[in-house]
């Protein structure tokens, strides 16, 4: 019995040692990608929790970091809904408010379709590839037009305050993880073509 309970240790140490490795070069694969990232700490930071998944997978690389931003896409535009029915908003708030709730909405919808446009680049021939990774980037790149849209309808210190700073705070960090996915989809379409 000992000795079967010493060899069940000693696997369970080997294949711990084997995912530990395979993780560290799927997080060194990650780090990698993400240096070219326009903010690549950010970058860094929210695709590390996906490194198993992600491994050393370029595809899946770009495919997890529009997953990402799509989640925090719409985690901003809850947000922004439930700011909506806050009672005693400034006209002007409540208007911002709803017009920043319709670009959010825009980014996500550009965002799913992003995700889906990008499962049907695996495999596809060179000319198909080009074409679907075009339209990945091109809705990407609205999304986040759609997002700086948002920002933009705080201008003003007339708006100033604790909504203005918050919803900033979140579009901020949406268009941030935005615009690490954009980077990562065109090095990884300029490496494929």
């Amino acid at each position: 019995m000992a000795k079967s309970a010493s060899l069940l240790l000693l696997l369970l140490s080997i294949l711990t040692i084997a995912a530990a490795a395979r993780n560290s070069g799927a997080s060194n694969f990650i780090k990698s990608k993400c240096s070219a990232a326009t903010y690549p700490d950010l970058c860094v930071q929210s695709l590390s929790n996906f490194a198993s998944t992600i491994q050393q997978n370029p595809r899946q690389l770009v495919q997890t970091a529009l997953i990402v931003s799509l989640s925090r896409a719409q985690s901003a535009r809850s947000f922004v809904w439930k700011l909506t029915k806050f009672s005693g908003l400034k006209p002007r708030e409540h208007a911002a408010l709803k017009d920043c709730m319709e670009e959010v909405g825009d980014t996500v919808d550009r965002l799913n379709k992003s995700v889906e446009e990008l499962k049907r680049v695996s495999g596809s021939k060179k000319k198909d590839f080009l074409w679907h990774i075009s339209n990945v980037e091109t809705w990407v790149s609205a999304a986040m037009t759609d997002e700086n849209t948002c920002s933009d309808g705080f201008a003003g210190t007339a708006l100033n305050g604790r909504i203005k700073s918050s919803v900033r705070a979140r579009i901020v960090d949406v268009t941030r993880v935005i615009s690490n996915a954009l980077s990562l989809i065109n090095k990884y379409a300029e490496n494929q073509s």
